[in-house]
């Protein structure tokens, strides 16, 4: 195997690691439903097929049914990672398309700028909401201070 086809898998497994409940469900397994990948993920038919007309993912046809292939499974991995860490739909793909071509630098790069800037968002909002709880835990001592002053 060579250099790039490993950075390759390193990089997808970074962003999609702990992902699903059971990481094992789709070892092995070469194609998935659209219910098997609702299930496993957790996630409505509905937003499988938004993610599909988006061209973030892109099963192919036998008849009706859409079968997805362990690409679509570990890119809906992706998706639903980015989501979760606060990231738009724009900038999932671009870190996918980053991940997919780990030897890309520029794209790489774009991927751990973003990552940077969305640590730097969850941090301030972080210390707004402990700013927040910190003032409602004042308002609450106040309040019960004066509902106890008031019982006696």
């Amino acid at each position: 195997m060579d250099d790039s086809r490993e950075m390759e898998g390193a990089a997808v497994q970074v962003w999609a690691a702990e992902y699903s409940g059971d990481e094992g469900s789709g070892v092995g397994k070469v194609e998935f439903t659209i219910g098997e990948l609702s299930r496993e993920f957790g996630v409505t038919l509905r937003a499988l097929r938004f993610y599909e007309n988006k061209g973030l993912i892109s099963p192919h046809r036998d008849g009706l049914n859409r079968l997805y292939s362990q690409g679509d499974r570990t890119r809906l991995a992706l998706i639903l990672k980015g989501k979760k860490l606060g990231f738009t739909l724009g900038e999932i793909r671009q870190m996918i398309a980053a991940e997919e071509n780990a030897g890309d630098r520029d794209a790489l790069t774009f991927s751990r700028e973003k990552c940077l800037e969305q640590i730097q968002l969850l941090e301030r909002q972080k210390a707004e909401i402990e700013e927040g709880l910190a003032e409602l835990h004042r308002i609450y001592k106040s309040l019960s201070g004066k509902l106890d002053s008031r019982a006696s």
